[in-house]
Formats: structure tokens, C-alpha cells, sequence
């Protein structure tokens, strides 16, 4: 297997941007959920059956995994564990492609700069004007 890098073409969605941002979304409504003291979700399968459905213990698991208490969040449910795993490995990666493409961008602007103010068709001190 050979991982190699390639620009996005135009009008292409940018996946890890997206889940990358859905992702810490959702984890910051849960935290808030759950600091501020507001009921814990209930399940409807379980409510309604007796029986723990296969994502029972998610919440407790979520919450040990995210304190970093790694063998009892799998005791939890292993299932979600190995989910949080996953997720958390995603988000990872998604970091380090946004950051690695915004220093290409970032380093491509200054060459684009450098190229013409050699040429002398830009002038630096009045893009500093245009700061806001």
C-alpha cells in the first residue's frame, strides 16, 4: 500500500473537515450535556423490551474512555470501545491532513508573494493597508 497526497479538486467535499468537525461538535454537546447535570439518555429498546441492547453501557463508556480510564471503559462494552478507538484515530489523522494543508496553503501564499514582489508588481506595504 502506498499512501500518497493529492489537492482536492474544485467543488470536491473536504470529508475530514467535516467529520472532523461533527465529530468534536457532538463531543462538546455531550460534555456540556453532561456537566451541566441534564438526565442521562434513555434507551428505548431497553425501556421498552427489559433487555440491554448492544449499545448498553455507552454513555458510562464513553465517559471512562474520555477520563482515560482504558480497561474499564471495555468493560463497559467493547463494542463502543473499540468505536471510540476508531473515532478517535480518525480525528487524529483529520488533524494532521488540515494542519499539513494549511501550512501548504500558508507557504504557497508567501511563495506567490516572494515571486512577485521580485518582479516588483506587488507592493507589500499596501497589502499591510488593507488589515483589517
Amino acid at each position: 500500500m502506498q499512501l500518497s497526497a493529492r489537492r482536492l479538486a474544485h467543488g470536491e467535499i473536504d470529508h475530514e473537515l467535516i467529520w472532523l468537525g461533527a465529530s468534536l461538535s457532538s463531543l462538546a454537546v455531550a460534555a456540556t450535556w453532561l456537566g451541566l447535570g441534564l438526565p442521562w439518555p434513555r434507551c428505548a429498546f431497553h425501556d421498552f423490551t427489559g433487555l440491554p441492547c448492544i449499545t448498553c453501557g455507552a454513555t458510562r463508556t464513553a465517559i471512562e474512555f474520555f477520563h482515560g480510564h482504558i480497561s474499564r471503559a471495555w468493560k463497559w462494552n467493547p463494542l463502543v470501545f473499540t468505536f471510540l478507538c476508531g473515532l478517535s484515530a480518525f480525528n487524529v489523522y483529520a488533524l494532521i491532513v488540515l494542519t499539513v494543508a494549511a501550512a501548504e496553503a500558508a507557504i504557497g501564499l508567501a511563495l506567490v508573494v516572494v515571486y512577485f514582489r521580485s518582479r516588483g508588481t506587488i507592493d507589500v506595504a499596501e497589502i499591510d493597508l488593507l488589515k483589517g
